[in-house]
C-alpha cells in the first residue's frame, strides 16, 4: 500500500516547512524509520524519516519550496503499484494559484504562485509564462512547455538565466534550484567567484548625469524564510497585545571584569564571557524574586521554580532562544559552556525544539555590536526580557571625586500584566548589587 509522505509537525510553534534537501532520489528505495528529507522548520534545520518501506516513486515538491503541515510532498509505493488515485487526490486538495507577468512596468514583475514578486532588469526569464494551478511556472519553449519551481524561476530571473537553455532535474523534468545553480556556476569566467561577481555588477553601474531624472529603483520581494515568518508572527502577538514597561538602570562593572578575568586565569579552557556572568545573576536574581520568574498563561500566571534563561543568539535567517536550564543550579564555567555548545548548534540550526522553546526568562545582548542602550520585545508568555548594552569606561562621581568606571546599561521589557513597577526595580536592584559585587553570588550559596 502506498504511504503519503506528508510535511511534518517538527517544531511546537511551526505551521509550515521548507524543503531545505531530498536525501533520496526518485526510484531510491527507503525503509522505514530512514531520512529522506531535511526540512527547516522555524527555528532548525531536521531530518524528516519514511513513515513506510519501499521505493521513493515521486517528488511533488522541490528542494527550496514551502508548503503547509500535513500536504503530499511525496509518495512511498511498490515499484509496479498504481498512485495515480494518491495523486489525484493530492492534486484536487489544492487551492489553484496564478501567475502574473506585469509588461507595462519598468522592470518585469513576476507572481509565482503567491509565494514571491520577481523583480528583473529584463523580461527574457520571465516571458511566455503562465501557472499550472500547482505552484509552479509553466513557461512555452520551442519544442514543449517548460516546468519550473517558484525558487528557481525568481533565481533566474535575478541572475538573467535564460530558462529555455536549462534543463531540468527535477520530477516531470521539472526545473529546480540546483539547475539554475548549475547555470549560474556555469556563466562565470573561469577563476572567478560570486564575490568578484557582484564587485563587478557594483563598478558596472553608470552615474546619474546632471539634469538626468531617475526613476523608481528596481527591486525584487525575496520568499521570508520560516523563520522569519514565525518572528513576524510571534511579534505581532507580542508588542499589541502585551502591555510592555521598561526599566533601565546602569551598572558598574570593573569588579565583574575583575572577576571574569580571575575566572579565566583559574580555568584557561573556560573562556567565560561577561554575558556568561550576567545570566548567572539574572538566574540567582529571578529565585529572590519570584514574580519575575513567571508567565501568562490567559487564565492564570505560571511561576516557575528554576531560571530557565533564553539566550538570544543572532544568525543567518534572524533570531532564535537556545535555553539554559536551571541557570540558578549551575556554575558559571557550565553555562559558559553551555551556552557556546547551544550558539554553535543554533547557528548551524541543529538545535532540537526543547532547547529552545520554555525559557522562564530571557536576556538579549546587543554590547558586542556597540549598542550602548536598547529595549527588546517580550518573547510571550515570558513576562520578561534583558536587554544588555555594551560596557564601557564613564566618569562618574564616587566619594565626591569623579573617577573613570566601566558602566553598563541594562533595560528589562516587562509585561505589565505579570510584573509591577516596583516588582521589576526590586530584579532590578539585586541584579546591579550582584554584578557590581560578584561575591554575593557566592555567598548565596554559603
Amino acid at each position: 500500500m502506498a504511504t503519503q509522505v506528508v510535511m511534518p509537525k517538527l517544531s511546537p510553534t511551526m505551521e509550515e516547512g521548507q524543503i531545505s534537501r531530498w536525501l533520496k532520489k526518485e526510484g531510491d528505495t527507503v525503509s522505514m524509520g530512514e531520512p529522506i528529507a531535511e526540512i527547516d522548520t522555524d527555528k532548525a534545520t531536521m531530518e524528516m524519516q519514511a513513515l513506510g518501506s519501499g521505493v521513493l516513486r515521486t517528488i511533488l515538491i522541490g528542494e527550496g519550496e514551502s508548503v503547509p503541515l500535513g500536504q503530499l510532498i511525496a509518495v512511498i509505493a511498490e515499484p509496479d503499484e498504481d498512485i495515480t488515485a494518491v495523486l489525484a487526490e493530492a492534486s484536487s486538495a489544492k487551492s489553484p494559484s496564478a501567475v502574473q507577468v506585469a509588461d507595462n512596468a519598468p522592470a518585469t514583475k513576476v507572481e509565482v504562485a503567491g509565494d514571491a514578486q520577481i523583480t528583473a532588469a529584463t523580461k527574457q526569464a520571465a516571458t511566455a509564462q503562465s501557472g499550472n494551478g500547482d505552484g509552479e511556472v509553466v513557461q512555452e519553449r520551442e519544442g514543449g512547455r517548460l516546468i519550473v519551481s517558484p525558487l528557481a524561476a525568481r533565481m533566474a530571473a535575478e541572475a538573467g538565466i535564460n530558462l529555455r537553455n536549462v534543463s531540468g532535474s527535477g520530477p516531470g523534468g521539472r526545473i529546480v534550484k540546483r539547475d539554475v545553480e548549475g547555470a549560474m556556476k556555469s556563466a562565470r569566467q573561469p577563476g572567478e567567484s560570486p564575490k568578484q561577481l557582484r564587485s563587478q555588477q557594483v563598478k558596472s553601474v553608470q552615474p546619474i548625469q546632471a539634469g538626468e531624472v531617475a526613476g523608481p529603483s528596481a527591486y525584487r520581494d525575496e520568499p521570508a524564510t520560516e523563520m522569519r515568518r514565525t518572528i513576524a508572527r510571534r511579534l505581532v502577538t507580542s508588542l499589541g497585545p502585551v502591555p510592555h514597561f521598561f526599566l533601565t538602570t546602569e551598572i558598574e562593572m570593573d569588579r565583574a571584569a575583575e572577576a571574569r578575568a580571575l575566572i579565566n586565569e583559574l580555568n584557561p579552557d573556560s573562556k567565560i564571557s561577561l554575558n556568561d556572568l550576567i545570566i548567572k545573576s539574572a538566574s540567582l536574581a529571578l529565585m529572590q524574586h519570584p514574580l519575575v520568574n513567571a508567565s501568562f498563561q490567559d487564565k492564570s500566571v505560571r511561576y516557575y521554580e528554576h531560571a530557565d534563561i533564553g539566550v538570544a543568539v543572532a544568525i543567518e535567517e534572524g533570531l532564535i532562544t537556545p535555553i539554559v536550564r536551571s541557570a540558578d543550579r549551575k556554575g558559571v564555567v557550565q553555562i559558559a559552556a553551555e551556552v557556546r555548545e547551544l550558539a554553535t548548534r543554533a547557528r548551524a540550526r541543529k538545535l532540537r525544539p526543547e532547547e529552545y522553546t520554555g525559557a522562564s526568562f530571557s536576556i538579549s545582548n546587543l554590547g558586542m555590536f556597540g549598542i550602548d542602550e536598547f529595549t527588546a520585545i517580550i518573547n510571550p508568555p515570558e513576562a520578561a526580557i534583558l536587554a544588555v548594552g555594551a560596557m564601557g569606561p564613564k566618569p562618574v562621581v564616587r566619594d565626591s571625586d569623579v573617577v573613570v568606571r566601566q558602566m553598563m546599561r541594562v533595560t528589562m521589557s516587562c509585561d505589565h500584566r505579570v510584573i509591577d513597577g516596583a516588582t521589576g526595580a526590586r530584579f532590578l536592584q539585586t541584579l546591579k548589587q550582584m554584578l557590581e559585587n560578584p561575591l554575593s553570588m557566592v555567598v548565596e550559596h554559603l
